[in-house]
């Protein structure tokens, strides 16, 4: 709006009142001429003024009488119309301020005269407003004329009020006008305004307030208006309010009452309560005892047994109170804090509590006044009917902002009557009153408090220097005195107030101002250090912050939150992150702490089980799915708010980083309590636990990371103890919470860094491996996840960690699961692949000693066998690396030694004394030993071929002496093991290998698959000793060892089975192939400068199995290092004295062959154990390698140890099982193996008796008599023991247990060898003396007696053939030796065996061929031609008796006997008619011969004369008998050529007798020859003309005969 002085407005009023006067003169133009002259020049008039003046409204004022003139003529007229317009264009002018006294009073008086008429009263009362509100003017009698005019008016009028008003415009009057007013509302006459007999009680108090309200400073600077404000108004209100005081509602007036009660009267008692409201407010200062009275009335007036009216209007006033916290202020320090005075403060805030719970009660509840409770019970009391009212009363009134609803019963000044108060108005005032008392107590003494802090910080920049007291003493301590008096005097009512508000809202916003309200007391306490309200105040908002009824149904079915309960927290949450206004300050930080682990944490824990909030990453609570089901119900809004509670949850306890050390433990602390009660309720239980205090240990663990090793014991030994709860879902989250914080605290940048700080390291770690003792698999899998991200992320910086984190990954048990296994092998992989080199050489061993466990473990096979090839990298680090370990390992023993001598102690390590880097490698053979006795046999495999490989790969590392601790405390007990393993295992058969796996049948049992192992230990060690043997015999226990060796060797071969037996001998092979180094001249190169033995030598030209090593130094140069003080070689030609290792190695072979070739005692016993031929095959192999080294000691009591052994060996039947893979088929003439090996071994033994000594000559019989047995075996099998076993020939291999072997082949081979070696030696001495000719013989006799029986036909055929090339040898031996008498029992064995064989018994099988008798015929032959060519020439050196037997076969053969199962057509070869002409040729040979130079010529002769004839006689005989018998039949042509070959005979005897001197022939010659006579003539008779012709032939001999002889001459006569 313009101003009314401004050109425009003045441009615009001259406009109006032109118009006005133009319309005036229109109007008054007919009937009221005088009236339109005046407005036309008063236009003149105006344009005139307008015109001269340069300030127009002056010079209007100046004529304004005259301008007005026109229009008070015009009200005179009473035309209604006229006088609209004129009234209308006057209050213009008055507006405008352009009126003068003068004109008022002519105006005055015209409005008195159209008052007298009654014309226009509503436009005459707005003309008399405008004079009175414009300006001054009106005064004196013209006003007191004013109020007249306005007091005949029936009702007050806002006229009235404003005379009033404006006689207090002028200080003259005031007096006189507030004492009338007091007057007349007291129903007395006034004093000044003369002419007002009356004037209503409800207007005068209207006036009084306005006065009072507009005229403060009037008062307060004038003492005698501060008079009459105390001795007139203020008696005058406590007097108007006596009815109000007195009345009860719903209380009657007995009988026995002297006067009944006046009602109070609703617009005197609102009007008074306004009155009071603007003394309160404006004159406390002059009115301390009457406001102390008006106040405690106004309490009154709360009281449930008032009016609900005057409760209502009650309250609006207190509301009115209660916007004035420095007025509150002066009541608190007025009062409350004066002795022997109302605390009014108090009161008023209590009274305003019971107000609001008053409204709770049912009217059922009864009448009792609850102002009677106790300030501090309020809140108890409310509590009880909060649950049983609420519904009913107002949970449909606070729907919106309290002020919005508010009706104002205090401006209802134009109502008679109560109005009816709707429900839950009074409730929306007192809790509006409620949240302004709060919000203006507040936001004063804050800005009190913030006030001095920054007086106090500019004092503290003005004075750096100051006292430290100081800083924490408030500027004006009366002042505080005065703010802790105002809390401590209102908390408990405001708390129970807004407690029961904040039960029974429904309303967000309405919940969200409780909960400001709530906080910002809860704060201002904490600023103000009032522990207790504080702690009131947090509890009450925990409480809302949980389900109604929640104590009760925590432990029932469901769990309601409602967005009221969302919004508690938010609000406790935002309170509990600002400590220092929680506390005000710093030392208070204790207490705080305390408060909030008392107070809020526990609903901080059931707020997030309700919410379902879920523990994630750092120990955030974020929003998750209940696991709780139905019974917790979250509406959508509660769900969204969710997010916010869980950062406001995070902040909160990232403010942990301010406090100092002591809070911070009482905080952790705190929250250890409750994480144990969380886990004394989930015992047993299958609910969600409560893991609230888990995760915020983690949360002020991470945000406390730069102080960490304050809070780390505590905190960490109760995480330990969460990992140990039987619930899952709580020990998970112990879990995470422990392995966050290791890892944040190893990744933090500490200062020092953790490099630097080993002992903060070991503390952050120490959990870690705390975890190792929990037995739950799910722990150790986070424990072993952590422990690889922290390689992953620290592994480079762990330094002296490592042993910690080693141990950790080590700590596997066989009861956890694969899954945790194969994560802890992850983690060594990680390890052994990056992290060697970084960690510290005194973790290689744990190294060690962790992939050790690896394989030891037995849930997952692969990951065993993966470890042992780290074992193996492992090994080839440390070889690549050994210069850098030596040295680091050496320094730390010398600083381990000397602290060790310090406290008197022997140093404590694993196989000390030996050097430090030995015992690294000890450590792994050591281990690797453990794995070669595990149960599996994947894994022994794998670890023995592991170890003997790296031995022998990286045993040139090792120092000499330490050769003795691997020999007898690794390979020694490693064997030791195997071996009782091996004995003990378990025989059952295994079916399967898992899964589907097949199992073959040589590894079906456990017996067997430890048979594997022992054979593979076996053979390592014996490798080693092949390889390091020189190495080793300067360890000075050698032969022990070598014995020790043996002695294994020896069980092994005797275990029962024959894999193992095997392979013992194999090793035992191994072992004997050793060189003595000295021979080996071949690599003394430039290392044999270096005084390295050339077994060293040999392990540098080959480096492991197929594994090159390469090395990036020289190897030479360190082995002149390593063996520069090591003893040097012998001399060269001095060789090692080995002779007691071979004869131990002797005795050995002998224990094991006699062991293993002596018949079982049973025979039907099926349990029997016979060793397998390829065992005996090796066994007697080995013999040849070791007779080498024991020739030269070897004895005949030797000899004779080896033939049992060898011919027990050779003796072993096969198993009818495997006798198809190893027997040739019987018509093979194929040796065994093993017949083979105990040829040659007889072989390499007369080979050396051969180019040996004399002495070893005397060992040739013995071969002779081991030969011969063999030869037996062609005829006599073996017997093995009692064991029944059939000829593989005869054998079904389904029936038979046992086979015996074909030992024809071996016994004819033995046979050759046996002539071959006779060849050799016939002439020896030996030879002869034990009658080594006599012995074949008689033993060749079996066979050649056997002939067509014999088993198989080559060995009668060979013995036959062997016996004449014996005889071409020996014989003339035995002539020589003919006088010596050494073969005189030779002869009688050599004539029994050419009997036995001429003339067998045996027949010859029926399915011959011609072909074959006539070559058998031939081989009887060879044998007569040698007794022709051999024997009879030399009959002269032969004994009798054996000549004569000799001749009797030789007679014997030459004569045929007939066989009537012969045919005819093989009749002539049948009668082996070759063999009897030899016969009879050699017989004719002897008795024609005529070279008898001696008598035993002669007497050869003789007897074969003798026999021919004999012979003759009987042949003749046979057949004269035969021709007689047969009749017509021809004989057989065999018996007819036989009888034409003796007529021959007989004839060419004849023609001999004639030519023989006749003393040449015997008597009895003469006699069987005439004899024969009859005989032949007896044949004359023959139908055969062949047989006739010879008998003529045989017959004409005689005829010398028939001539009687020339007679002696006898005494003379002839």
């Amino acid at each position: 709006m313009m101003s009314t002085s401004s050109p425009e407005a003045v441009k615009k009023l001259l406009e109006n009142m032109q118009a006005d006067l133009r319309s005036l003169s229109m109007e008054c133009k007919k009937k009221f001429p005088p009236v339109k002259e005046a407005a036309e020049s008063g236009i003149v008039k105006i344009k005139t003024i307008a015109a001269r003046n340069t300030d127009i409204l002056a010079a209007l004022k100046e004529n304004s009488s005259e301008v007005v003139q026109p229009f008070l003529m015009g009200c005179g007229t009473k035309e209604p119309k006229i006088t609209q317009l004129c009234l209308a264009a006057i209050q213009r002018l008055m507006s405008h301020e352009v009126v003068s006294e003068a004109a008022a009073g002519n105006i005055i008086n015209m409005l008195w005269q159209l008052m007298e008429n009654g014309l226009e009263e509503l436009k005459l009362l707005q003309t008399v407003l405008v004079l009175l509100t414009t300006n001054t003017i009106v005064h004196d009698e013209v006003l007191s004329k004013v109020r007249h005019a306005d007091g005949n008016q029936t009702e007050p009028s806002h006229t009235q009020r404003l005379v009033i008003k404006g006689s207090f415009s002028f200080c003259t009057y005031k007096c006189a006008v507030l004492q009338d007013l007091c007057q007349l509302v007291n129903a007395d006459a006034p004093y000044w305004l003369v002419g007002m007999t009356e004037m209503t009680r409800t207007f005068g108090l209207e006036l009084l307030e306005s006065v009072l309200n507009d005229f403060p400073e009037v008062f307060l600077q004038h003492q005698e208006f501060s008079f009459l404000l105390k001795e007139r108004v203020c008696p005058l209100v406590i007097k108007l309010f006596s009815p109000n005081i007195k009345f009860r509602q719903g209380s009657s007036s007995s009988a026995s009452s002297p006067a009944p009660v006046e009602k109070p009267y609703f617009p005197i008692c609102m009007r008074l309560l306004r009155v009071v409201s603007v003394l309160i407010k404006h004159f406390y200062s002059l009115l301390v005892t009457e406001c102390e009275i008006f106040l405690s009335l106004l309490v009154k007036f709360l009281d449930g047994e008032k009016p609900q009216w005057l409760r209502a209007v009650a309250v609006e006033s207190v509301h009115r109170l209660c916007v004035q916290p420095h007025l509150l202020q002066s009541f608190c320090q007025s009062y409350d804090m004066k002795q022997h005075s109302t605390k009014v403060f108090r009161d008023i805030v209590n009274a305003l509590g019971s107000f609001i719970q008053s409204l709770f009660i049912l009217p059922s509840a009864g009448n009792a006044s609850s102002t009677s409770t106790p300030a501090g019970h309020t809140h108890t009391h409310t509590c009880a009917h909060t649950h049983t009212c609420a519904h009913t009363v107002w949970f449909t009134v606070l729907v919106g902002t309290p002020h919005s609803v508010f009706l104002l019963s205090l401006e209802m000044l134009d109502k008679v009557e109560p109005p009816s108060i709707p429900e839950g108005y009074a409730m929306s005032v007192a809790f509006s009153a409620l949240l302004d008392l709060v919000r203006g107590i507040t936001s004063m003494i804050e800005r009190g408090l913030n006030k001095q802090e920054q007086e106090a910080a500019m004092r503290e920049e003005a004075e750096p220097v100051s006292p430290p007291q100081s800083d924490s003493l408030p500027q004006d301590p009366m002042a505080h005195e005065v703010w802790e008096e105002m809390v401590n005097a209102c908390w408990c009512g405001l708390l129970a107030a807004l407690s029961l508000l904040l039960d029974a809202s429904t309303d967000e916003t309405a919940t969200e101002s409780i909960l400001k309200a709530e906080l910002s007391v809860a704060s201002l306490c904490g600023r103000l250090s009032l522990v207790t309200p504080r702690d009131a105040f947090i509890t009450a908002i925990c409480k809302a912050s949980l389900p109604p009824h929640y104590a009760l149904t925590v432990l029932s079915n469901a769990a309601n939150l409602s967005n009221k309960g969302t919004r508690a927290v938010c609000f406790l949450l935002h309170l509990s992150k600002q400590p220092q206004k929680m506390t005000g300050f710093v030392e208070k930080t204790n207490k705080q702490m305390e408060y909030l682990s008392t107070y809020s944490t526990p609903l901080y824990i059931h707020l997030v089980w309700i919410l379902g909030l879920k523990p994630a990453v750092g120990g955030v609570l974020k929003p998750g799915r209940a696991v709780e089901g139905p019974s917790t119900v979250l509406t959508t809004a509660v769900m969204t708010d969710l997010p916010v509670i869980s950062n406001i949850l995070s902040r909160l306890f990232e403010s942990s980083q301010y406090l100092d050390d002591v809070s911070l433990h009482h905080l952790i602390n705190a929250l250890c309590s409750l994480s144990m009660e969380a886990m004394e309720m989930a015992y047993g239980s299958n609910k969600e636990p409560s893991l609230f205090a888990v995760a915020k240990l983690l949360e002020t663990g991470l945000v406390n990371m730069d102080r960490i090793e304050i809070l780390w014991r505590p905190l960490t030994a109760h995480l330990l103890e969460v990992c140990q709860h039987p619930n899952a879902r709580m020990r998970e989250w112990g879990a995470e919470a422990i392995t966050s914080l290791i890892k944040a605290g190893l990744s933090f940048k500490h200062e020092p860094p953790l490099s630097q700080n080993q002992r903060l390291q070991l503390l952050l770690l120490n959990p870690l491996k705390e975890l190792s003792n929990v037995l739950h698999t799910d722990i150790r899998q986070k424990q072993l996840e952590c422990v690889l991200q922290i390689l992953q992320n620290q592994g480079d910086s762990l330094g002296p960690g490592w042993p910690l984190v080693l141990g950790v990954i080590g700590a596997i048990r066989n009861d956890q699961g694969e899954s945790l296994i194969r994560t802890a092998f992850q983690c060594l992989q990680l390890v052994v692949t990056d992290f060697l080199p970084t960690m510290p050489c005194m973790c290689l061993q744990i190294v060690v000693d962790v992939a050790g466990s690896f394989g030891l473990q037995n849930q997952e096979l692969n990951i065993s066998l993966t470890s042992i090839g780290l074992l193996w990298n492992i090994s080839d680090y440390f070889f690549q690396r050994g210069e850098a370990i030596t040295e680091e390992l050496e320094r730390e023993e010398a600083v381990l030694l000397k602290q060790a001598q310090d406290k008197g102690e022997p140093l404590n390590r694993p196989f000390h004394p030996a050097p430090p880097f030995d015992c690294l490698w000890l450590c792994l053979y050591a281990k690797l030993g453990e794995l070669c006795v595990d149960p599996r046999p994947a894994v022994r495999k794998s670890a023995g071929q592991t170890m003997f490989s790296t031995i022998a790969a990286h045993g040139t590392l090792l120092q000499p002496p330490t050769w003795n601790i691997v020999v007898w405390k690794v390979l020694f007990h490693l064997l030791d093991c195997v071996r009782k393993s091996s004995t003990t295992a378990d025989k059952e058969k295994i079916e399967s290998g898992g899964g589907n796996i097949l199992i073959h049948h040589s590894r079906d049992t456990a017996e067997k698959q430890w048979a594997e192992t022992w054979v593979l230990t076996l053979a390592g060690v014996a490798r080693i000793f092949n390889t390091r043997r020189y190495l080793l015999q300067q360890l000075g226990d050698f032969f022990k060892a070598w014995e020790v060796l043996l002695d294994h060797i020896q069980s092994a071969a005797l275990s029962k089975n024959n894999e193992v037996s095997l392979a013992a001998l194999k090793s035992f092979q191994e072992i004997l192939q050793l060189v003595t180094p000295m021979k080996d001249t071949d690599k003394l190169d430039v290392l044999a400068a270096m005084d390295v033995p050339p077994v060293l030598m040999e392990s540098l030209q080959g480096s492991g199995p197929g594994r090159p090593l390469v090395r990036s130094d020289s190897l030479a140069e360190r082995l002149v290092q390593r063996y520069g003080a090591q003893p040097s070689l012998p001399p060269p030609g001095e060789e090692l004295d080995d002779s007691a290792l071979w004869w131990s190695a002797w005795n050995t072979w002998y224990r094991i062959g006699t062991e293993c070739t002596r018949p079982p005692s049973g025979g039907k016993d099926k349990l029997v154990f016979v060793p397998s031929q390829p065992f005996l095959t090796a066994l007697i192999q080995i013999f040849p390698a070791l007779y080498q080294h024991i020739a030269g000691g070897f004895s005949m009591e030797d000899l004779k140890k080896l033939g049992v052994i060898l011919h027990g060996a050779v003796s072993v039947p096969i198993s009818s099982d495997s006798s198809p893979f190893i027997l040739p088929s019987y018509t093979e003439a194929v040796l065994t193996s093993l017949q083979e090996a105990v040829l040659t071994a007889l072989d390499v033994l007369q080979k050396a008796i051969c180019v040996g000594s004399e002495n070893l000559q005397v060992m040739y019989p013995a071969i002779f008599e081991q030969l011969l047995l063999f030869v037996e075996f062609s005829c006599k099998p073996p017997q093995y023991g009692k064991m029944e076993t059939k000829l593989v020939a005869n054998a079904k291999y389904n029936q038979a247990e046992w086979v015996a072997l074909n030992y024809v082949p071996f016994a004819e081979r033995s046979l050759e060898v046996l002539v071959d070696l006779y060849h050799k030696t016939a002439g020896h001495k030996a030879v002869i003396n034990e009658k080594v000719l006599q012995n074949i013989i008689k033993t060749l006799k079996i066979p050649l007696g056997l002939k067509y029986a014999c088993p198989a036909e080559s060995t009668w055929k060979l013995a036959v053939s062997s016996l004449l090339k014996v005889l071409s040898i020996g014989l003339p031996v035995a002539r020589q030796q003919a006088s010596s008498g050494k073969f005189d029992t030779m002869w009688p064995e050599l004539a029994n065996a050419f009997e036995d064989f001429l003339f067998t018994k045996s027949t010859p099988p029926d399915n011959r061929s011609i072909q074959e008798f006539q070559r058998n015929e031939a081989i009887d032959v060879e044998v007569v031609q040698l007794i022709s060519t051999e024997i009879l020439p030399f009959a002269n050196f032969i004994p009798k008796e054996f000549v004569g037997r000799i001749m009797s076969m030789l007679n014997k053969g030459s004569i045929h006997s007939q066989s009537s199962s012969f045919t005819e057509a093989e009749m002539d070869i049948r009668m082996r008619e070759e063999f009897s002409k030899v016969c009879f040729e050699t017989l004719l040979q002897f008795s024609f011969s005529n070279k008898v130079s001696t008598p035993q010529e002669g007497y050869i002769s003789r007897m074969a004369l003798s026999v021919l004839l004999q012979r003759a006689q009987d042949v003749l005989r046979r057949y004269v008998n035969d021709e007689r018998l047969s009749g017509r039949c021809p004989l057989p042509r065999q018996q007819v050529t036989e009888i034409i070959f003796v007529l021959k005979a007989i004839s060419t005897l004849m023609d001999s007798l004639k030519k023989t001197q006749p003393e040449n022939v015997d008597g009895n010659v003469w006699a069987q020859v005439i004899a024969l006579y009859p005989t032949l003539v007896e044949c004359i008779t023959c139908s055969s003309p062949e047989v006739s012709s010879a008998l003529k032939d045989a017959l004409g001999p005689f005829k010398d005969f028939m001539q009687p002889p020339v007679s002696k001459v006898q005494n003379g006569e002839s």
